[in-house]
């Protein structure tokens, strides 16, 4: 059997540890990016380590989250970025020239590379045959001063594509199709690399679509090779001496195998509230919308504005909802004005919004009440748009089209023939809305504004736990019910003792001031703890509210590893059914805490109860040593000095 291509690059990049099942890796890490919502803490973390510049071959800091500026905080947070930038060598990408992961794809990916971001949809760039890979910022930040990324070695699975999509069948069907098979869990601990014959039939922006979306299934990454249609993609943006072939090798080795024939896929929806909730487009067709949403970093290529703009070309949106359309970038929506589709777009009735994240993250356009809403993002988590109740919809940008002319949900196949579009040759390339890094320091001030405060540290970790349980949650908790987006919570984030207010905020409006009362408290959550976004904020927030602990069924990884970084221990209940035991208010005490982290099997009591349980921790060596230290910016200033 052949090398796959994940192992590849993996092999390729290893710094310490073995490609072994289960055991914990170290991998060098090329490229790095950040966005404003998750960057200004990162870079908060990157000068507590006092290396004076960044030791990756790039790093870019893009703007493209907090873009409301309704207060100073935003844009104070943006000015403090651009200085960062200039200060410790990286690239700045202003606001407006749009979403990290598009502009990333566009402008910087790196066949055979690995980019660490602190955005979980950074596996965008996998369409391009990079091993992208989201992580909490201060990882990034950890890799921004040349440490390696650990991760445990993920299961390779291989997605073999057989015959190619047919008409009004989409990228975005290829994985709503595996989060229909595998659900928002099925991806902890693997990596997804896509292979076959069927795979020379997508571009690069439809293979990103893919990759973009890889996260909601809870896996490491996804990745594609880097092939002809790769070229093609590079020779168009003008970076073809950039672009390397690089695949598995023939017959290559899986450890599981996922067949998709693309002829016999149509048309999904997820339904709300969760990606996975997929259906036949048959299912919910005639639902009525009053909302629908193209953009995002999923569907807002140059391709999905364009065949959105050809469906609604002479026609009118329906008077009964309201129709957003969202350029990933400034490239993209050039080349939508250049080619008059911004024009049908506009007389059709669509609203276009700025190179944003926008109402993806629930900055703006928040759906009525009581009202449905049909999205072309990759999320649709209750609440995520703005709106506790919400009913959110995920489609195609095909679907969204048709959709927003009948005013309900629409299979598109009964539209007649899709429209033909040609690939573009060229892309327009400008990219004077992207600083290039000083080469040097000297003169670079620093511009914090007042809501950029201190960064918070864990203490190392006691000898003993003793608190009680403030909050218990069922299954697929994400940090969204953590700690939320939005427009009055996102400008928060480089200041945490006010974002720290928000924590379960729409599960729980008192939990930061039973917190604060509380002084230490512990936290009991289901399967899959922790899914979605990245942000380390969702483990920084509760560490700085006194969360010692949470005791879990099981963990998404990047929140696993943020909890473990801010020194929060997450334990895993060794029988599920102590899970249905314990109880909100009881109080619980671990006895000999750091002694029996060592080894790896935790006694807890519930002296509420008299009952006495053991839970376990999926911690490595090193996992263990950084969470002793209190966190991981202790255990690398430790070591620095």
């Amino acid at each position: 059997m052949g090398q796959n291509l994940t192992r590849k690059i993996l092999a390729d990049h290893l710094v310490s540890g073995e490609l072994q099942p289960g055991r914990e890796i170290g991998v060098r890490v090329d490229q790095t990016l950040t966005q404003d919502a998750t960057g200004t803490m990162a870079y908060l973390q990157f000068e507590a380590m006092g290396i004076p510049r960044v030791r990756t071959k790039l790093s870019v800091s893009y703007v493209d989250h907090n873009m409301l500026q309704t207060g100073f905080e935003n844009a104070d947070d943006h000015r403090f970025l651009q200085t960062v930038a200039a200060k410790y060598g990286i690239y700045f990408s202003r606001p407006g020239n749009g979403i990290c992961h598009q502009v990333h794809l566009e402008r910087f990916s790196s066949p055979g590379d690995v980019l660490l971001g602190s955005d979980s949809h950074t596996p965008t760039s996998g369409g391009a045959g990079m091993l992208a890979i989201g992580a909490g910022g201060l990882d990034v930040a950890v890799a921004m001063g040349g440490g390696p990324y650990h991760l445990t070695t993920p299961t390779i699975v291989g997605v073999h594509l057989s015959g190619q999509l047919q008409p009004w069948v989409a990228a975005k069907d290829i994985i709503f199709e595996l989060l229909r098979r595998l659900t928002v869990k099925g991806g902890v601990g693997k990596i997804f690399e896509y292979f076959g014959e069927g795979v020379a039939s997508l571009s690069v922006p439809e293979r990103s679509t893919i990759t973009n979306m890889g996260a909601e299934l809870g896996a490491t990454t996804s990745v594609f090779p880097s092939d002809e249609r790769t070229r093609e993609y590079f020779r168009a943006q003008k970076r073809e001496a950039m672009w390397r072939p690089i695949g598995p090798d023939t017959n290559p080795e899986y450890d599981e195998v996922v067949e998709i024939d693309l002829d016999r896929l149509g048309p999904m929806v997820a339904r709300p509230q969760s990606p996975d909730n997929v259906v036949p487009i048959e299912e919910v067709e005639g639902t009525r919308l009053a909302q629908v949403c193209v953009g995002s970093c999923t569907n807002s290529t140059y391709h999905d504005l364009s065949v959105t703009a050809a469906v609604l070309k002479g026609r009118k949106v329906h008077p009964s909802l309201s129709l957003t359309v969202t350029p990933g970038s400034r490239q993209v929506f050039t080349m939508i004005a250049r080619t008059g589709a911004l024009a049908d777009l506009i007389e059709s009735g669509a609203r276009i919004l700025e190179s944003a994240c926008g109402p993806c993250i629930g900055m703006g356009q928040t759906p009525a009440s009581d009202t449905a809403s049909l999205r072309t993002f990759n999320r649709n988590f209750p609440g995520r748009s703005g709106a506790p109740n919400d009913q959110v919809y995920l489609a195609s940008p095909e679907v969204a089209a048709v959709s927003a002319l009948a005013g309900e949900i629409t299979d598109p196949r009964k539209s007649g023939a899709p429209p033909s579009l040609a690939t573009p040759q060229e892309f327009v390339i400008d990219d004077d809305l992207i600083i290039p890094p000083t080469e040097s320091a000297d003169g670079v001030d620093v511009a914090r504004g007042p809501n950029i405060k201190h960064l918070p540290l864990a203490q190392p970790l006691p000898q003993t736990i003793a608190a009680p349980v403030l909050i218990k949650l069922g299954d697929n908790v994400s940090t969204d019910h953590i700690l939320p987006a939005g427009s009055k919570i996102l400008p928060l984030r480089s200041n945490i003792p006010a974002i720290s207010e928000y924590v379960f905020h729409y599960v729980d409006p008192e939990f930061a001031a039973k917190a604060k009362e509380s002084g230490a408290s512990i936290i009991v959550g289901g399967s899959n703890y922790g899914q979605g976004s990245s942000r380390e904020h969702a483990a920084l927030a509760p560490m700085y509210l006194g969360v010692a602990a949470v005791l879990a069924k099981t963990y998404a990884r990047m929140h696993h590893t943020n909890l473990v970084n801010f020194g929060i221990i997450p334990l895993v209940f060794a029988d599920e059914a102590d899970y249905d035991r314990v109880n909100v208010g009881d109080a619980l005490e671990i006895p000999d805490v750091r002694d029996a982290v060592r080894g790896g099997q935790v006694t807890v009591r519930n002296t509420t109860q008299g009952h006495e349980f053991t839970a376990r921790h999926n911690l490595s060596q090193r996992q263990v040593e950084v969470l002793l230290e209190g966190g991981l910016l202790n255990y690398v200033k430790a070591r620095a000095n």
